[in-house]
């Protein structure tokens, strides 16, 4: 392969100036493939995993302040912890759009280290509440600087990876989400043995420490994270040619398919409310937002919930105890998320593949509704915390792959989180103290959410083979060259 062409390099403080390669002549595609894959996969998802662990430890660390004193400390009733809970939802659901807008114009460098920044100084606000009102108050605040991130990180690695490319990567950083989980309960156990100091609870020691180390990732994030591809200083200025190329789909490889993604227009589009209708009325992004909703719902109440669980399940003899059990399902689901990406991307599938992993969830919670045994209940919350945790970089990457276009991209990524994270207010809600220790109707809920949620994968499946088979029968040809998803070269990702 020969680059021959004049590249614009933008360089950190916004200059442009255009640099001119002569050829460098034939090229081992796979190599040079592999060492800027390396080099993006050790420089940014790291951080961004670590981004993505401070922010579930940080919304689900109040699960494990609430068995150890904050319900009583604070004098709040079950259904007043529940609406602090929702109240995060709501706030985190109305940000993601307009952060999502806002990422292009402030930059992705900028812009979630100051989210993450933000949403540490509110985690630490919480170590210090005294009241149901001021604890209301703060958990709003973490929902609106904590509902930028995700939709911001999914929309910032789709410029540097190609769509055959994401799902991996997304499964990297998501298990942050299950580590989060082990990790949060170690921690918690840890933070909750400083009490009594200053004055304070242990509960209230989480949310500080943990808000701390947040505030600190923000500060690593804003330092080591490019902007985009072109400003990446760890790749050579013929690294970063060869990186465009391939998301423009000018370099073919064993790696697959071309990717039709082009960095260099997108940077330059213009915003449109156009795109933005487009984004909102594709049904894509309708099944499986729907799906996504079911999946978080049994997330969010899992990860909220399982302290408490377990506790009632009586397989501890004290709450302690039951932190440092809720460690297992976590670290049983991490492995099996990354090798289901991995498999994703190598078949490049998505929903076939959830097609497959859901019904282990489903499995999980149709036992444990209907099964008393306090170790058989245990076992099937490994099985759960695997069923739902290897599906969601599927489903999360799946809109992503299947828009072209920063705005329409921006949109139905946004969009999709948006409707997805309303699972949140289910799971508030679903698991009450007085359904206890067996909490039948909380599982039988995001039983039937889930069986819902493979339905909605199976009809998207079905609509872009459709859509894939109309491109093929001619009826997109007045699409042709337009660049964006709606080009018959452009194929949707089953």
């Amino acid at each position: 392969m020969s680059l021959n062409r004049d590249f614009e390099v933008e360089k950190g403080d916004g200059e442009a100036v255009v640099d001119k390669f002569e050829t460098v002549g034939e090229r081992d595609v796979v190599s040079l493939t592999r060492r800027i894959l390396w080099k993006m996969d050790t420089r940014i998802l790291p951080v961004l995993a670590l981004l993505f662990l401070c922010s579930f430890l940080d919304r689900t660390n109040v699960g494990n302040a609430k068995i150890i004193g904050l319900e009583q400390d604070l004098r709040i009733t079950n259904l007043q912890y529940n609406q602090g809970l929702a109240v995060f939802y709501a706030t985190y659901i109305a940000s993601e759009l307009p952060s999502n807008l806002v990422l292009k114009k402030l930059t992705p460098k900028i812009w979630l280290p100051l989210l993450t920044v933000a949403w540490g100084i509110i985690t630490m606000c919480l170590g210090f509440v005294r009241n149901f009102g001021s604890f209301f108050a703060v958990r709003a605040l973490l929902g609106v600087a904590e509902g930028g991130l995700l939709p911001g990180m999914v929309l910032y690695l789709s410029g540097l990876y190609t769509r055959q490319e994401m799902a991996l990567r997304i499964g990297i950083f998501y298990t942050a989400a299950s580590l989060s989980g082990a990790f949060g309960g170690l921690l918690a156990r840890g933070l909750s043995a400083i009490a009594p100091r200053g004055g304070l609870e242990g509960w209230r020691w989480i949310f500080i420490i943990e808000g701390l180390i947040t505030v600190v990732a923000g500060v690593i994030a804003y330092l080591l994270l490019p902007t985009n591809i072109v400003t990446a200083p760890f790749l050579t200025e013929e690294e970063k040619i060869f990186a465009v190329d391939r998301l423009q789909g000018k370099v073919r490889s064993d790696a697959g398919s071309p990717d039709r993604f082009d960095p260099v227009h997108e940077r330059e589009e213009k915003f449109k409310w156009s795109e933005v209708s487009r984004g909102v009325l594709n049904v894509q992004v309708w099944f499986t937002a729907t799906a996504y909703f079911s999946i978080l719902a049994g997330l969010y109440s899992f990860g909220l919930f399982l302290p408490t669980i377990i506790n009632d399940l009586k397989i501890t003899t004290n709450p302690n105890q039951s932190q440092l059990w809720s460690v297992i399902p976590y670290a049983v689901a991490t492995p099996v998320t990354v090798f289901i990406a991995f498999l994703s991307d190598r078949m490049k599938l998505r929903g076939v593949m959830m097609l497959f992993t859901l019904p282990i969830a489903i499995v999980g919670y149709a036992v444990i509704a209907n099964v008393t045994s306090p170790h058989v209940r245990f076992g099937m919350t490994c099985i759960m915390a695997i069923g739902m945790y290897s599906s969601v970089p599927c489903v999360l990457v799946w809109n992503s792959n299947n828009s072209a276009g920063h705005y329409k991209r921006a949109t139905t990524s946004a969009l999709q989180l948006a409707i997805a994270n309303c699972g949140g207010f289910v799971a508030t809600f679903a698991y009450p103290n007085t359904d206890g220790p067996l909490y039948h109707k909380g599982h039988t809920i995001i039983l039937g959410l889930l069986v819902y949620s493979w339905f909605a994968i199976l009809a998207n499946v079905l609509w872009c083979m459709k859509i894939n088979r109309d491109k093929a029968n001619g009826k997109y040809d007045k699409f042709i060259g337009s660049g964006d998803d709606r080009d018959p070269a452009f194929k949707m990702i089953l």
